[in-house]
């Protein structure tokens, strides 16, 4: 993203901060914000009737929290807890799209950084997936 629009967007941000085991949202809820997170890591998790929650991701520093603000219907589609105490820019779904609506650009550049981060996620599920059912794993990852 540009600068400029990267100035834009954290003009929107509130710091915020979560407790280790502090649950940040929960899947199916309302995905009504996301974060960038600062310092810690945070587990994203998968509900499984009748078992604890599947841990699926990790994420650290630098790392996008929450897409499902951006796709409707606007629910979250994992949970996510704080593995570790958590610094994050908070960012309101809302105000965010509004900005992208009076901007294309920036909303063209806002849907191409969340997509990158979507593809990535995918793959990494992917290798995951393969590492536990594949006969022989997911070999390297390039």
């Amino acid at each position: 993203m540009t600068k400029e629009h990267r100035d834009r967007l954290m003009s929107l941000a509130r710091d915020v901060s979560f407790a280790t085991g502090e649950r940040i949202f929960e899947e199916g809820g309302k995905a009504d914000r996301f974060w960038i997170i600062h310092t810690g890591t945070v587990a994203l998790d998968l509900r499984v009737p009748g078992r604890r929650a599947a841990v699926v991701d990790t994420l650290g520093a630098g790392r996008l929290l929450g897409w499902s603000w951006l796709v409707p219907p606007h629910h979250w589609h994992l949970g996510a807890e704080a593995s570790s105490p958590v610094r994050a820019y908070e960012f309101d779904a809302a105000a965010v799209r509004e900005m992208c609506a009076k901007d294309p650009v920036l909303d063209h550049e806002l849907h191409t950084y969340v997509a990158g981060v979507l593809a990535r996620r995918l793959r990494s599920a992917r290798v995951r997936l393969l590492d536990l059912y594949a006969p022989y794993g997911a070999g390297e990852v390039p």
